[in-house]
């Protein structure tokens, strides 16, 4: 299997935080955040992933990652994504790459507490379709959410007002080399991209998307709110002390 971390995106949520830079590169705790998925999939057994990212900082992966050797890769590879075309259109770019492989498909803004390595060995043995990662949590009309039917995905909907489930869909993502078939038939969204939901949807409606439900916390850093969570949940995890002179900070 081979992994795929897309990194792209303006971050406009942080500004003025990415004003100079990617967000992917901003500190979560003490290390720069494109670190946390990268490890997650070396962790899980993969050392050949490619990278997508975009915007006028995209040199500043090269500088940082290098040949991937220091995090135990044995390979590491580029994409570069021009404008905001969407997640199914950055994953797109790795269609080369990934070849006839199984890939696992990483939002380069997630960090989870708890290894992915059984959900890799498990879509391993699945051997084709998809599976996605899937964490209950108190407001998922944040993002995309499943509804459920048993051991069956009946539909996933992105940010809905009312959530069918309180599960939210995690940035976490494996698919057989389909994936990029289907994106060539997808239409853009009202927001103008390609969607990785309606990816999703497509292996549910032929019945070939499993998942598993994640132990551990999960967050995103896409936000200032979620970027801090993200910093104390590492920063607690580490056994740090000063996780609680942010939380003083914070509320003072």
């Amino acid at each position: 299997m081979k992994g795929v971390i897309l990194a792209g995106g303006l971050g406009t949520r942080l500004w003025p935080l990415t004003k100079v830079t990617n967000k992917h590169l901003l500190p979560v705790y003490n290390r720069p955040m494109i670190y946390y998925p990268l490890e997650m999939l070396v962790e899980a057994g993969i050392d050949e992933i490619m990278l997508v990212t975009g915007g006028n900082n995209a040199g500043d992966f090269l500088r940082l990652l290098g040949s991937g050797q220091e995090f135990g890769l044995r390979q590491i590879h580029f994409g570069y994504q021009e404008g905001e075309g969407g997640i199914a259109d950055a994953l797109s770019l790795a269609r080369h790459f990934a070849g006839d492989d199984l890939i696992c498909v990483v939002l380069g803004d997630n960090i989870l507490e708890k290894s992915i390595a059984p959900f890799v060995r498990s879509f391993l043995r699945q051997g084709q379709g998809a599976k996605i990662l899937l964490k209950k949590v108190p407001d998922p009309q944040r993002f995309g959410v499943p509804e459920l039917n048993g051991d069956r995905v009946v539909r996933i909907t992105e940010k809905p007002s009312r959530p069918a489930s309180p599960y939210a869909v995690t940035g976490v993502y494996m698919y057989d080399n389909r994936v990029f078939d289907i994106i060539d038939t997808l239409s853009p969204s009202e927001r103008g991209e390609l969607e990785i939901t309606d990816v999703n949807n497509r292996y549910i409606e032929s019945n070939e998307l499993t998942y598993n439900v994640i132990d551990g916390w999960w967050t995103d850093a896409g936000t200032i709110e979620s970027l801090m969570r993200a910093a104390n949940l590492v920063a607690a995890d580490a056994g740090a002390p000063a996780r609680l002179e942010v939380e003083m900070l914070a509320n003072s």
